[in-house]
């Protein structure tokens, strides 16, 4: 396969998987939002660009701070990069680029999502945006479904690079903005304001019943960060990230016969998870941990490019 190929497929994975967290970010603010005041609600707001990293990007977009227009910043302004509809627009881009490695149903998905989004200006009110991430989500779960009848070649194994990296890196700073940024200062640590955010979080990453399975314990935010850290069979966990992109990393290096810097980095992450627990996390500054987590996954992207020669 030609690196520019690999590359399109591995950049479709991520962006896919960007716009779906952030319809799922979306979707969860404008619930949390509503059940409090208006403090609350721009409190909440401001932690939803602080977890995609948009807070300076926003403000340097010279429009005022309003639920309205942040929501409008995160899903349909062109003029970020991250929004919903930049990338669609750059999934579909990369699409075309590698359109031969790709299923029909892969590629279908990826047009059907971006028509939802075209000729949209403004996403509307409340509802109207509520209605839009649905319709947006139902195409993401037809992608992945799509990407799940796929060979299991390498056209799969580098969108699905992409896909899990960019969910571990997303998942992290949704975990770091909650310990960090999102409680407001004076509110009561496990009040009514606090369960309504961790359980926010736990409905961004599809996991509130899953979570209630694993923990017979009331919400905790303890127990939040080590379901969304360390358990496995949380698909959205960091192990889960890291375990799975050992594993497709393990399948490039059967196919070729060797292995990389990725590879290496890959598997000591993975270790070093191994070896860790969620009191000793916490113990040493859960916010400290998480940003060299953070740092981790962009090394490991870095290395993932020179290894396959993305550049």
């Amino acid at each position: 396969m030609l690196s520019r190929t690999a590359a399109s497929l591995y950049w479709i994975g991520r962006y896919m998987e960007r716009a779906e967290f952030t319809s799922r970010l979306v979707e969860a603010t404008l619930r949390l939002s509503a059940l409090g005041h208006h403090a609350h609600s721009d409190q909440a707001w401001h932690s939803a660009l602080s977890v995609v990293g948009a807070e300076l990007s926003f403000a340097e977009w010279g429009e005022s701070f309003t639920p309205e227009n942040v929501t409008r910043y995160l899903t349909l302004a062109e003029s970020n990069p991250s929004s919903i509809r930049s990338c669609i627009a750059a999934a579909r881009a990369n699409a075309r680029a590698a359109r031969t490695a790709l299923s029909i149903g892969t590629w279908e998905q990826i047009n059907r999502a971006w028509l939802l989004v075209r000729d949209r200006a403004k996403p509307g009110g409340p509802q109207a945006t509520m209605n839009l991430v649905d319709s947006l989500r139902a195409e993401f779960r037809g992608f992945d479904g799509a990407l799940g009848r796929m060979l299991r070649n390498e056209g799969h194994w580098f969108m699905r690079l992409g896909s899990v990296l960019e969910r571990g890196d997303s998942t992290a700073r949704l975990l770091d903005v909650k310990y960090y940024l999102l409680l407001p200062p004076g509110q009561e640590v496990g009040g009514a304001l606090d369960r309504d955010q961790w359980t926010t979080i736990l409905q961004i990453v599809s996991a509130k019943t899953a979570y209630r399975h694993i923990y017979r314990e009331a919400l905790q935010p303890w127990l939040v960060a080590d379901f969304l850290i360390f358990r496995r069979e949380m698909p959205r966990s960091l192990a889960a990230s890291a375990e799975e992109t050992v594993g497709l990393l393990n399948e490039f290096a059967a196919r070729s016969g060797r292995q990389g810097p990725a590879d290496r980095l890959a598997r000591q992450r993975l270790a070093r998870m191994a070896d860790a627990s969620i009191d000793a996390v916490i113990q040493g500054g859960l916010h400290e941990w998480l940003n060299r987590h953070i740092a981790e996954n962009a090394a490991l992207d870095d290395a993932i490019a020179r290894q396959f020669r993305f550049d």
